[in-house]
């Protein structure tokens, strides 16, 4: 018996529901598949909000062979076969699609090795990820792919998916679902599905013993990712290293990539400790660093080592509410005009116009533009 979420997959963007800014009419993914263009791109977004299906929509319309992997459990070896197969003549003309989900967990050398069939075009590669492809992706495959960005579903395309399923849900129960999917098309769907499984009638009640009921696991797509990282900053926040140990322990039992942990360290690093302690963002990145050289299992321990670093180490967010602050004068203000004392002055003209004239490199004089002197964002 096919799962739910096969049965009520759109094939068509006809009947896709969500991502408008990307499919709807005259929008740059509809425009790509409507007229056939031959491309590579990455899929970046929360999770359950259509990477997936967008992906077989796209190569059903080009009528290509399709190829899904997933980055977690995939090699060299399987890049090769793809490439490598030929099954008939009709076949082989028609261009190949690889769809990788989670690319972001391929290393550098992985992707590296990647790189020549896609800039060849041998394959067309179609990347999803959660992650900032920014940070996960080597430049140069990057620069050969579009990236387009997804949105968390809204409450009204949640509405639909689950009008599609032809289950009937009360109204409180679809509120309920749809507040705990978060904008999570798969949760929705497995929950629903889940609960006709067990109880045929869907209310909350139901709703919520079908969730309760299920095995508690962390899952880097469901709610539990979420919910675990945010206890684990909020724990360095308040300065408890034992609390922040054991939600670094249960991230790390359940196979999380330590680099997306490390990552939110070297964040913490300047906005929670900031100015009271210039060495934590030096710890942060060095215990990023030696992720990245060593993995897992033993990275763990370098990830131990900084969590109670950052644990013990004084709080400030000083600069950070400064940053803050000067952003919304930088945003509400525009392009004021820059002191012409502090201007760059590399012609000629420049210094005739009196552009770097008069520049002090020690002075006191306040260098804000005329309209914010005397503005103050950092206070310690």
């Amino acid at each position: 018996m096919q799962p739910l979420a096969t049965k009520i997959r759109p094939d068509s963007l006809d009947t896709f529901m969500g991502q408008t800014h990307l499919v709807g009419p005259g929008k740059p993914l509809r425009t790509a598949i409507e007229k056939k263009h031959l491309f590579s791109f990455i899929l970046w977004g929360p999770p359950g909000v259509g990477k997936t299906t967008i992906a077989r929509i796209y190569a059903k319309a080009l009528d290509a062979q399709y190829y899904e992997l997933s980055a977690v459990s995939t090699g060299k070896d399987d890049i090769r076969k793809i490439v490598e197969s030929k099954a008939n003549l009709s076949i082989d003309e028609r261009s190949k699609v690889l769809f990788l989900d989670e690319i972001h967990r391929f290393n550098k050398a992985q992707q590296d090795y990647l790189l020549p069939f896609v800039e060849s075009g041998q394959l067309v590669l179609i990347g999803a990820t959660t992650e900032n492809p920014s940070f996960e992706v080597i430049p140069a495959l990057l620069s050969r792919c579009k990236v387009f960005v997804l949105q968390e579903l809204t409450s009204a395309d949640m509405q639909k998916i689950i009008a599609s399923t032809g289950i009937e849900v009360e109204p409180e129960a679809q509120d309920w679902l749809i507040a705990m999917a978060n904008g999570d098309a798969r949760q929705l769907i497995s929950t629903l599905e889940n609960t006709y499984k067990l109880y045929k009638e869907i209310t909350v009640e139901n709703l919520k013993n079908t969730v309760q009921n299920t095995h508690l696991r962390y899952d880097k797509k469901a709610e539990e990712h979420y919910n675990t990282i945010s206890a684990f900053i909020k724990s360095m926040r308040a300065s408890q290293p034992d609390a922040a140990l054991y939600y670094l322990a249960r991230m790390i039992t359940a196979g999380e990539d330590p680099k997306f942990i490390a990552r939110r360290m070297v964040i913490f690093a300047s906005e929670d400790i900031g100015l009271e302690d210039p060495m934590a963002l030096t710890i942060a990145n060095n215990v990023f660093r030696a992720v990245e050289i060593i993995g897992y299992p033993e990275c763990g321990i370098n990830l131990a080592h900084g969590v109670t670093y950052l644990c013990r180490a004084p709080k400030s967010k000083a600069s950070y509410y400064a940053y803050l602050s000067a952003m919304d004068d930088a945003k509400r203000e525009g392009n004021l005009p820059i002191p012409l004392n502090i201007r760059n002055a590399p012609t000629q003209l420049m210094k005739d116009l009196n552009y770097g004239k008069g520049y002090e490199k020690y002075t006191k004089e306040d260098l804000m533009p005329e309209k914010l002197k005397g503005k103050k964002y950092l206070f310690l």
